[in-house]
């Protein structure tokens, strides 16, 4: 069987759709976080662009992202991450 990437497909502020690879979920402090690498029109991982990472909850079973919106959150993030 063959392996495949989990995507998830954000929606911007401008609602153009842009498809991203999830790197992983993890934990930092009390929350969980999702870093997500966009993709480009060919479906491949762009390594070029900037990661994305979100505040990560399941809410009745479905996947909720949010916005960081603190900056010593996002940094603690950023560092978890890396």
């Amino acid at each position: 069987m063959e392996d495949q990437n989990l995507t998830v497909t954000l929606t911007l502020d401008n609602d153009e759709e842009l498809e991203c690879d999830v790197l992983t979920i993890f934990s930092a402090g009390t929350h969980e976080y999702i870093a997500l690498l966009p993709l480009d029109e060919n479906g491949e991982a762009n390594e070029r662009r900037r990661c994305f990472i979100y505040r990560y909850e399941e809410i009745d079973g479905e996947p909720n992202l949010s916005n960081i919106e603190e900056d010593e959150e996002y940094d603690a993030g950023r560092r978890c991450f890396r």
